[in-house]
Order: structure tokens, then C-alpha cells, then sequence
């Protein structure tokens, strides 16, 4: 078994929260914002001083390589550098960072390959400044149109084209990852909840990401003068709203253990404190590897009264998506490895989306977790023990290594 350096990978970790330190122990790093780009010159600095080919695609994804031996299609790692607002050190940048340190450890241990090896950021990934998330990845792999998420604008008004234009990072469509020139993709991720920590367990053995349904809810009822009209005469649609937020609480958690939902966004109209609202609309989204499970969920939906407290009420779908199996083979290559290591682990399934999941339509692949402390994600109190991203990147190493051989 291959070994990568704790204290490399500790050395990385620090030198990239630099880039948007918000001061509070997290970062803001906002795709092809000025620290995302601090970051990236890093990345492309670092692959140079290690002899790996840079390349960038027509998205500004970009892919080091170390040659193999034989002209074989690549083997990738990779994830995104850049973050929420006020988000942690370690959601996206750390696949990142343990596949540099991966080909680091190649490369410095003079370890042969037949296939070669590339280490890869993905550009956008959480869609905090240009929505939607895993944009790119999305472009790659046919899910949304190249030209509609070039048009897409933040809140100053910059469309995403005109940023990675501005960004120099702006490459050619013929090296974008695609199924003749690599084998196989391979993601490490923090796990982003609190599964791994509770269990005492070091490695998650990532089976594919869930499935999920998205929906819009609306009551509508009447607005009057707050201060005048009758509790018994109102059609308050916010009323309305929370009645069936408690109704679905309870229907829902009654379906499956393993189920989970959310109302996580919420517009009331007028939104004055002095009339009553007129119209309410809140999100519901709800995720299960089960597309049975979510489709109870559609049901439950589907059979909400048509009115309540005189307020007319509807429901529509936003978006959804299918569970998304990985790559059984190498899914039971990290198992292997991570029991061959000594480490412990789990097989589970991801409740949040990666790139890893788009990526599978088009090539094999899987992902690594390691355990997020509290569970805490997206956040500035994010964190992952040192020797447990060491741990998940010597997994990375030897899955790596494994594929090469086969």
C-alpha cells in the first residue's frame, strides 16, 4: 500500500484558506472572484513545479496531468475551489487538494502508472454567484445548455461568460474531460453531515446520490387592514401555509426513517406587517435513495386539500432528479482499500449533489467521504480532522493505483 504525506496535505489545506479568508476561521470564494482566482494560480503554480500538463476547457475547468506509460485514456480526480458565502475550508477544495497531493506522491516517489493521471477543479460548482450549481459539470455532461449559463448574471449584473472571459482561464472545448480521453473520475468530499462522526467511522464508501423532488407551494387568500378585520373573516394565506407545513411534517416523517425534507424557502406577499398576506408560496424539497420513498412524497403532495382556512391552495414541481448509482467496481475498490488501510467505513449514500454524479452519465465513477466535525457544512465552523483527510486521500491514492492495474 502507497502512502501520501500528512503534512503536505496539512501544508496545502492551509496555504488555499488564504484565499478569501473571511477572518472567522471560513472563507468567501465566489466562482472566478478575485480569491478564486488567487486560488487557481496556485493550483496552476504548484502543477508546473511538478512537471503536470495544465490545461483549461472552454468553462475554465482545468485538468494537471502526470504522463503514464502507455497511451491510455486518463484517470481524474477532482472537485471545485470555490465556495458559499461564508463557507468552510474543506467542502469541494479538499477533493481537490488530495488529488494534487495524490499526484504529488506519484510524482516525487517516482511511482509508475500505465494510465495517466489528472488532477481537476471544476469551475462553479456551488452556483453562489452564478446559479445553478455544478454548472460546469452540467455543461460537460449535456445537463444544461452551454449558451443559457454563459448568459446567466450575479447580482452586480456580470454574466458568467464575461467573468471567465475576464478570468484567463478561458481554454478550448477539445480538452473538456470526455469519455475517449478518460477512464474513469474519482471525487473525495467531505461528507457535510453528521452520519460518519456519530458512527465513529472514518471513510464513507460512497454508493451513488440519492434522488430527490423539489416543489413550489402556493396559498392564496385575501389581503386586508390588520388591524380591522375580524379573525373569523380572514383568508390569511400564511395561516394557510403553516397549516400545511405541520400537516406535511407529520405525513412525511411517517413515511420513512431515512427520508428527508425541508421547507427551506418561503415568499409571503405583501410581506407589510400591517396586512395580512394575500399570498404565500414555499419550497418542499424531500430526498431518499428509494424512487419509491420520493414518490410517496409526490402523492402526499398530490393529495393536499384544495383549500385551507379559505385560502386556495396548488402545488408545483420545480425540479427533480433520479438517484444516481456510482460505479459498483470502484465502489467496492475503496471498501477494499479502505478495510486493507485499516481504516473504518461505511457504505452510504449522498444526500447532496457533486459533480461525481454528472460525471457518471459519462464515465465510471464514485467519490470518497470523510467525516465532517458536528456535521457542520457550508459554513464557517466547517471542519475535517487532519488525519482523517490524510486517511481518504491514501484511499484516493490506492483506488487510483487499482484502476491503473486493471
Amino acid at each position: 500500500m502507497h502512502i501520501t504525506s500528512k503534512e503536505r496535505l496539512q501544508e496545502k489545506i492551509a496555504a488555499w484558506s488564504a484565499f478569501g479568508d473571511a477572518g472567522h476561521g471560513g472563507i468567501t470564494r465566489l466562482s472566478l472572484s478575485a480569491p478564486a482566482l488567487q486560488a487557481r494560480a496556485e493550483f496552476a503554480r504548484r502543477a508546473k513545479e511538478l512537471g503536470l500538463t495544465l490545461e483549461t476547457d472552454d468553462l475554465g475547468n482545468m485538468y494537471a496531468t502526470r504522463s503514464g506509460s502507455e497511451k491510455l485514456p486518463r484517470i481524474a480526480m477532482g472537485s471545485h475551489m470555490d465556495s458559499v458565502v461564508c463557507g468552510g475550508n474543506y467542502d469541494g477544495i479538499l477533493g481537490v487538494l488530495t488529488g494534487l497531493e495524490v499526484v504529488e506522491t506519484l510524482a516525487r516517489e517516482k511511482i509508475p502508472t500505465r494510465h495517466p493521471i489528472t488532477a481537476m477543479v471544476w469551475t462553479n460548482e456551488e452556483g453562489a454567484r452564478f446559479p445553478p450549481a455544478m454548472m460546469c459539470s452540467g455543461i460537460v455532461t449535456g445537463k444544461f445548455d452551454k449558451a443559457a449559463m454563459m448568459a446567466v448574471k450575479d447580482k452586480e449584473g456580470v454574466a458568467f461568460g464575461e467573468a471567465l472571459e475576464k478570468s484567463g482561464y478561458l481554454g478550448d472545448l477539445s480538452k473538456r474531460l470526455n469519455p475517449s480521453d478518460y477512464a474513469a473520475y474519482l471525487e473525495l468530499h467531505i461528507e457535510q453531515g453528521p452520519v460518519l462522526e456519530d458512527a465513529g467511522i472514518t471513510l464513507g464508501v460512497v454508493e451513488g446520490v440519492v434522488g430527490m423532488c423539489n416543489y413550489t407551494i402556493q396559498t392564496r387568500g385575501q389581503s386586508d387592514h390588520a388591524g380591522t378585520t375580524p379573525m373569523n373573516k380572514r383568508q390569511d394565506a400564511l395561516h394557510a401555509a403553516s397549516q400545511l407545513i405541520c400537516s406535511l411534517y407529520v405525513s412525511l416523517g411517517a413515511i420513512d426513517p431515512d427520508l428527508v425534507f425541508t421547507f427551506g424557502h418561503i415568499d409571503c406577499h405583501p410581506n407589510v406587517h400591517t396586512v395580512i398576506p394575500d399570498e404565500v408560496s414555499f419550497s418542499l424539497d424531500a430526498r431518499h435513495r428509494d424512487p419509491a420513498v420520493v414518490g410517496r412524497v409526490v402523492e402526499a403532495i398530490k393529495a393536499l386539500p384544495r383549500e385551507v382556512v379559505g385560502c386556495a391552495v396548488s402545488f408545483q414541481e420545480a425540479w427533480s432528479r433520479n438517484t444516481v448509482p456510482f460505479h459498483k467496481p470502484f465502489v467496492d475498490l475503496v471498501q477494499k482499500n479502505a478495510e486493507a488501510l485499516g481504516y473504518s467505513w461505511k457504505r452510504m449514500y449522498s444526500g447532496p449533489g457533486h459533480d461525481a454524479q454528472y460525471v457518471q452519465d459519462m464515465l465510471p465513477s464514485t467519490m470518497i467521504f470523510v467525516p465532517s466535525i458536528r456535521g457542520h457544512s457550508h459554513c464557517e465552523e466547517e471542519k475535517t480532522n487532519l488525519d482523517d483527510c490524510w486517511k481518504g486521500a491514501n484511499v484516493l491514492l490506492n483506488t487510483v493505483l487499482d484502476i491503473d492495474r486493471a
